[in-house]
């Protein structure tokens, strides 16, 4: 359950240090995820086990060259994650670093495509077979964000979301 909740919350991004080189337009969506954000979601702690629905709540914080997530999900009964990442726009790009699983520091590493953050996860150990997963963490209306992780189940090489978050501004 542990790594899976990094997989929830790579999409969790904290970024402090201003990068140079983003877009313009970057500013203002970096910044339209600002605020309190709560919703519901599900998760798959790995690709053969049973899919697990979640609530969580996030506060964010953002520049106009970084975002900052930080949150708590909860799943079954007594399971509680708090997570977090730090992300920031580089070039063209973004990095980060995601805190918070079992695994250690993942890294973050992408771009933007509309209303979206499209980021490779680059596990610290192994996750479902290997260190690789996408996390996609999309603007969904005025108050709306969604955070989706897919990885590769080993067994089928087919791609599979391994969470999705629905969130609401609060």
């Amino acid at each position: 359950m542990k790594s899976t909740m990094l997989f929830v919350l790579a999409g969790c991004l904290t970024a402090a240090t201003a990068a140079v080189g983003a877009r313009a337009d970057d500013a203002g969506f970096l910044r339209s995820f600002q605020g309190s954000f709560a919703g519901n979601g599900t998760l798959k702690v790995s690709a053969s086990a049973p899919t697990v629905n979640i609530s969580c709540t996030f506060k964010s914080g953002a520049t106009s060259t970084s975002l900052s997530l930080d949150g708590k999900c909860r799943g079954l009964i007594l399971m509680t994650r708090e997570i977090s990442a730090d992300l920031r726009a580089s070039g063209a790009g973004y990095t980060g670093v995601y805190i918070g699983s079992r695994t250690g520091p993942a890294r973050l590493n992408g771009s933007r495509s509309g209303n979206a953050l499209n980021l490779g996860i680059r596990w610290a150990k192994e996750v479902n077979g290997d260190r690789k997963a996408r996390l996609t963490l999309e603007k969904t209306g005025s108050d709306g964000m969604r955070l989706t992780v897919t990885d590769t189940d080993p067994k089928t090489g087919k791609t599979i979301v391994t969470s999705r978050i629905d969130l609401q501004r609060t």
